[in-house]
């Protein structure tokens, strides 16, 4: 296979076929992105859809109206939202909410998608500081503009690091399996206990300055709010808010932000109300999990210290 050999640039995209290789200026090497039969249409796919739910969707708009109500959307400030497709959908609403309202971001922390770049091309931020790419067009905007930053996520999001920015983050929008009434958040096992996948790069982004969870008040009848996390991942003390499809719960810490969205006509309520509807909805409390003395992994927090432990569940 005969690869370009001069004028390089560090994440080029070179195609053979149907395989698609980027080239790592770093290491001086090009990595296999992706084998398809068609690599440029299918090299989006999986988290990286924005959500067809009504539901979710529903749940994406009402974390853009938070994030504008509670006045995070201001010249100048910076957020983060991920690949999934709640986020990606949120992602959207709060660009034609930019828009509308005339502000511009100073950043935007990504995971790089299409619609991201649409944000920094259509001039609605002045950069983005990627720590990962999901998509051809984050390659292909990384290389073409001096605005889209190439950051390493072991140095930026990294607790015992000088160029550690998450806290600089005006706002974050994450993912997760369950949260409970005090707030902490689950993302490594499911109700059931089994484990699902690793924690990423989640603890680190709950360092923002507000940190939203948009998340479904179930999934396939099984309640997302619980009394008590099946696993410790994020203490709720560092979990602002929490929307679902039935309204928005922020953390009584937050007193600032109770303040400010108290006349936005959003629909707030307690956790512990919603939590009660769900509960009625579904025929909770549902059986919880047993698990044996065997332990098969451990949370650790960003400085290291042991917060959890996962059991194996008894069959």
């Amino acid at each position: 296979m005969a690869f370009p050999t001069s004028s390089l640039t560090n994440n080029q995209v070179h195609k053979e076929g149907n395989r698609a290789f980027v080239y790592d200026s770093a290491l001086g090497v090009w990595d296999q992105v992706r084998e398809t039969d068609r690599t440029e249409n299918k090299i989006v796919s999986g988290t990286t859809q924005i959500t067809k739910s009504p539901d979710r969707l529903y749940i994406a708009e009402l974390t853009a109206k938070f994030v504008k109500a509670a006045g995070i959307m201001k010249e100048g400030f910076s957020f983060q939202a991920g690949a999934g497709g709640t986020a990606l959908a949120f992602a959207i609403y709060l660009r034609e909410m930019m828009k509308e309202a005339g502000v511009k971001a100073r950043f935007i922390r990504a995971g790089s998608t299409k619609y991201l770049v649409e944000m920094l091309e259509e001039g609605l931020t002045d950069y983005i500081l990627d720590g990962q790419t999901f998509d051809l067009e984050g390659v292909r905007s990384m290389r073409e503009n001096s605005g889209h930053i190439n950051t390493s996520p072991f140095t930026s999001y990294n607790w015992h690091g000088k160029g550690n920015f998450a806290s600089m983050l005006d706002v974050v929008v994450l993912g997760a399996t369950e949260v409970d009434v005090n707030f902490n958040a689950n993302v490594v096992t499911h109700s059931d206990g089994k484990m699902l996948h690793g924690i990423g790069g989640w603890q680190n982004c709950l360092f923002s300055k507000c940190t939203i969870l948009p998340i479904p008040s179930f999934r396939n009848r099984i309640p997302i709010i619980v009394d008590e996390v099946t696993t410790l991942v994020g203490p709720g003390e560092l979990i602002d808010v929490i929307i679902t499809e039935r309204g928005i719960a922020i953390n009584p810490k937050r007193e600032d932000l109770i303040k400010a969205t108290k006349r936005s006509g959003l629909p707030i309520r307690k956790i512990e109300e919603i939590k009660e509807e769900v509960d009625d909805l579904v025929g909770a409390p549902l059986d919880k999990p047993e698990f044996t003395d065997e332990v098969v992994g451990v949370v650790k927090w960003v400085d290291g210290t042991v917060i959890d432990s996962i059991f194996k569940v008894n069959k």
